[in-house]
């Protein structure tokens, strides 16, 4: 049978609406299922607007052992550690230049940022374009590993 009007308009006012005792559809238990089977059907409005999985798997994710991860180190570092560096021994001084090995700081790869005040003798696996322009006119030397 087809109600002309809603079974909850007609209701409205009594203690059970149409439940019987009103103990009986008290708890949680009897709104059904949360769950997110179904969903297509139930709860679609959710479904379109915070399901970030709902329209598959999609994309590529690279392998770890595949990406190459870089740890670089700017100029402006290694210049305001260049003194430090050489008390401790971890740089040395030949001639005018002094000279440091970017790999025992655990760097491999030399960025451009800042400007050198000392000429410095770097040495490193990579240098960006930048980072050699800096040094050689600081009067040093970038020597690629």
């Amino acid at each position: 049978m087809i109600r002309k009007t809603r079974k909850i308009n007609k209701m409205r006012g009594s203690r059970s609406i149409g439940g019987g005792c009103s103990k009986k559809r008290r708890g949680a238990g009897n709104k059904g299922g949360k769950g997110k089977a179904g969903m297509d059907k139930q709860h679609w409005t959710w479904t379109v607007k915070f399901d970030p999985n709902h329209f598959g798997k999609y994309g590529f994710k690279r392998p770890q052992k595949v990406i190459n991860k870089v740890n670089p180190v700017n100029l402006s570092y290694l210049d305001a550690q260049s003194d430090k560096l050489l008390d401790k021994g971890i740089a040395t001084k030949e001639g005018d230049s002094i000279v440091i090995d970017v790999t025992d700081l655990g760097y491999d790869k030399v960025l451009g940022k800042g400007n050198l005040s000392k000429a410095l003798t770097i040495k490193s696996p990579k240098f960006s374009a930048s980072a050699e322009d800096k040094i050689q006119e600081a009067g040093g030397e970038a020597i690629t590993l």
